[in-house]
């Protein structure tokens, strides 16, 4: 599906919502998403709930303001991810959350982490869940317009497209002072690759590798990359490298590159990530159409957070390892 159909999709309804603008500033309302209310007894009962933790209540100190611009932004935002959730169809249940955190945490003890993330975000243990379900939500949205592939089958192709990039060369330098050493050295090293260290101590020096070392490719001296790329395994080159101090004697003893197996945990977070920056726009666009209002009292929304009409920023919670918020 291409991006302009999936915004067509995603903005369907936008003009019956469009003429509820003028009239939504009911006092009691503390924002409207579309056609869904966050209520100022909601929102009130809401920040009550997280100051009853006395790690969130030593973050928010006197700044209950602040705080409560932070709670309304992600109350928003929660309804943001349901709408665009519910106009394509997308679903994630608590199963989905619970196997999603239990990765994230990797063996940490989860009350601990909790316990860390009110400390320093003052945001409570539901958040964190809430945080996780619309990263959940984002991915999802990601797959259902086609713009990413999260399956076994999706991991195998990026692995096919960057499995060149993965590879780690052995290598050898040996750096000596002639030509004719070099081809003399280069001969010994074809014809018996375990003599590297002998040969290497031979010539000792800043510019020679005492062992053959496992590199990627990015890793190489640049001088040296393209005659490196060149090169078999259990080949070799001469270079004469000025600089060097002589003629650089180049050994590739073999490239070693992961198995799928090996890097798929990899694979399967960048590919998560992808999905997520693309799901980001698709939340956004939603966001646009469902004419977000909120109540002046509390301020205005920018990028999707509530922060002060005079234009400070209120850091909100991103993730559950995102830095602390302030005002």
């Amino acid at each position: 599906m291409s991006r302009r159909r999936v915004l067509a999709v995603l903005l369907v309804g936008a003009a019956g919502l469009g003429g509820l603008a003028g009239c939504r500033t009911a006092p009691s309302v503390a924002a409207y998403v579309g056609q869904t209310q966050v209520s100022v007894a909601e929102l009130d009962d809401a920040v009550a709930r997280r100051l009853a933790d006395p790690d969130i209540a030593a973050f928010v100190g006197d700044g209950e303001a602040a705080f409560t611009r932070q709670v309304l932004s992600l109350q928003v935002t929660e309804a943001v991810h349901d709408a665009a959730a519910q106009r394509l169809d997308v679903e994630v249940t608590d199963a989905d959350v619970r196997d999603r955190i239990g990765q994230l945490l990797d063996g940490s003890d989860p009350a601990a982490v909790f316990a860390q993330v009110a400390r320093q975000q003052g945001a409570s243990e539901a958040d964190v869940v809430e945080n996780v379900r619309q990263q959940l939500i984002r991915q999802r949205l990601a797959a259902a317009v086609g713009e990413a592939d999260l399956s076994e089958a999706g991991l195998r192709a990026r692995y096919e497209q960057v499995r060149e990039s993965l590879g780690q060369v052995e290598l050898g330098l040996v750096t000596v002072p002639d030509q004719a050493a070099a081809d003399a050295v280069l001969a010994r090293l074809t014809a018996d690759p375990a003599a590297y260290p002998a040969v290497a101590a031979q010539y000792a020096g800043p510019n020679t590798l005492p062992q053959i070392e496992a590199r990627p490719p990015a890793d190489l001296p640049q001088v040296l990359a393209a005659e490196v790329a060149r090169t078999a395994p259990g080949q070799g080159f001469t270079l004469a490298v000025p600089q060097a101090g002589g003629v650089v004697v180049g050994f590739v003893r073999a490239v070693v590159r992961p198995t799928f197996e090996e890097v798929r945990d990899e694979l399967a977070e960048q590919a998560l990530a992808d999905a997520d920056a693309v799901g980001q726009q698709l939340v956004s666009a939603v966001r646009d159409d469902l004419d977000v209002v909120v109540n002046p009292r509390y301020g205005e929304l920018t990028e999707g957070q509530v922060v002060p009409a005079d234009g400070g920023v209120v850091q909100l919670l991103a993730d559950a390892g995102a830095a602390p918020a302030g005002d």
